[in-house]
């Protein structure tokens, strides 16, 4: 890596030159239409480009997560953030795809002390008409209507576990081509299926493979690796693990789930691992590169900061983003980097706006 790099950018700075950046973003014509649903950004602003300096810089559904949560609502969020690469979250692909509705059994309450008032009542002296503040009870059931919620739940579950193994792989293709045409490349699929069937587990990854990703993701852990991994070699893709806060357990590694099968790959997540452990996570790039399919970026405190390990606007935190895109523009533009916008969002904003901001403060790094 080179000895100097460029002043941090503060959010102040950014600011000031993104009004000018954000023209760039959008640079080819749309010459094409989703078939399904076009976003609205599509007909104005041509379809979005966010790699720069040969990084590409995507998104996952989670940083849409306060708006539309559909398959369509989440490619019109990343055309109207210039965002043309994403990890796309399980959540409504299923149901775009056709699937049967899944029924969600409410859970039973906590058998209560003796004496202790029933779960959902109104304290003593609360006003007439709920609880203080609004506060909504929780509806109650029997213990009859309980087992038939919980029946039909179950019986929703396996119509859906007899659907995915045999559900048609055309509508998985043209999802897959819809963001194509919007200008959005799916990289991974999030299904998160180690606990499935092996034959879901089967689904899973050919249905990742129909829209047109490389690999699915799940939870770093050593049970994932051993059941996904081989199983991913099997299909030719990748199974992409992804951190919380695993390193900072003592003596954690992930050296024995990386062995499992070359399939198995990193969804390195510099955020959790710099807040957790305040290591640098450009030395554990330089360690795994070769591993790491993917990065989520995001801005932290370490772990010795008051407030220890919290999400912060990008540049007012203190994990080294700057040095992080770098690295990766210089020697490893293989690795994906993904804006997972965790920090809280201000009143007058929106996901959009705030995934744009982080999109132009990356390109205003690497170009």
């Amino acid at each position: 890596m080179k000895k100097q790099r460029k002043a941090l950018v503060s959010r102040r700075q950014f600011l000031g030159s993104s009004a000018a950046a954000a023209a760039a973003l959008s640079v080819v014509p749309l010459t094409s239409q989703c078939t399904t649903a076009p976003p609205p950004a599509a007909t104005g602003i041509g379809l979005p480009n966010s790699k720069f300096g040969g990084v590409q810089i995507g998104t996952i559904t989670y940083s849409f997560r306060n708006i539309d949560p559909g398959i369509e609502g989440t490619l019109k969020a990343c055309v109207e953030s210039g965002v043309s690469s994403i990890e796309l979250m399980s959540n409504g692909i299923e149901e775009w795809c056709g699937a049967p509705a899944v029924v969600r059994a409410p859970r039973r309450p906590q058998q209560q002390p003796q004496g202790a008032a029933p779960a959902g009542a109104a304290p003593a002296g609360a006003p007439p008409g709920g609880m203080p503040g609004g506060q909504q009870q929780q509806q109650t059931y029997t213990d009859e209507e309980y087992a038939e919620l919980e029946k039909q739940a179950a019986e929703s579950q396996e119509a859906l576990r007899q659907w995915r193994l045999s559900a048609p792989m055309d509508k998985f293709t043209e999802l897959g081509q819809m963001f194509r045409d919007a200008g959005v490349n799916i990289h991974i699929v999030k299904w998160s299926p180690t606990n499935w069937s092996e034959e879901e587990i089967d689904y899973a990854f050919n249905t990742t493979k129909a829209i047109g990703a490389q690999g699915i993701t799940d939870e770093l852990s050593q049970n994932a690796a051993d059941v996904l991994g081989p199983i991913a070699e099997r299909h030719g893709m990748f199974a992409i693990m992804h951190n919380h806060m695993q390193y900072a357990q003592e003596g954690f590694s992930a050296d024995p789930m990386l062995a499992v099968s070359p399939a198995v790959m990193l969804n390195f997540d510099c955020g959790h691992y710099f807040g957790s452990t305040g290591l640098n996570p450009c030395d554990f790039i330089e360690k795994y590169n070769d591993r790491i399919f993917s990065i989520h970026l995001k801005d932290k405190t370490g772990p010795n900061t008051d407030p220890p390990n919290t999400n912060q606007v990008w540049g007012q935190g203190e994990n080294p983003l700057e040095e992080i895109l770098l690295l990766v523009k210089e020697k490893y533009p293989h690795i994906h980097c993904d804006i997972e916008l965790e920090y809280r969002i201000p009143a007058w904003s929106t996901s959009v706006k705030e995934v744009r901001t982080c999109v132009n403060y990356a390109r205003n790094i690497l170009i």
